[in-house]
């Protein structure tokens, strides 16, 4: 779908920049994004989606428009209907191979040296 190149919405976006709108519209998007892969992958379609959070389909339909103002309470229902976190997604982790010669390249035999562990803590 193409907009208008005047759209009102965008010519009002870029005369009034603001960093905390264009982060909340970012982070608004991702979130009804994921809601809707995930009801694709599940073949849940919307009624069936709104029944589950009790909600009007229309409802449903507004909230995954990626327009509708998300509230904290909203984003819970749709967490808990579907066993999801979605503010907080899990942590991918690449595997980067070995490092050629074997770690005792990497460590000096002087005797100054001192094990150190690397941890990573929650955020």
């Amino acid at each position: 779908m193409e907009f208008p190149k005047e759209n009102i919405l965008d010519t009002w976006l870029e005369e009034n920049q603001n960093a905390e709108i264009d982060r909340f519209i970012e982070r608004n998007l991702e979130i009804t994004q994921k809601v809707c892969v995930i009801l694709k992958q599940r073949g849940i379609k919307k009624i069936e989606f709104a029944k589950m959070l009790n909600k009007k389909p229309s409802e449903i339909t507004k909230w995954l428009s990626g327009l509708h103002n998300l509230t904290l309470k909203s984003i819970t229902k749709m967490e808990v209907a579907l066993g999801v976190d979605l503010m907080n997604p899990e942590r991918k982790y690449v595997y980067l191979g070995m490092v050629a010669g074997g770690s005792q390249d990497l460590v000096s035999a002087k005797d100054d040296y001192e094990q150190s562990y690397y941890t990573q803590e929650a955020v």
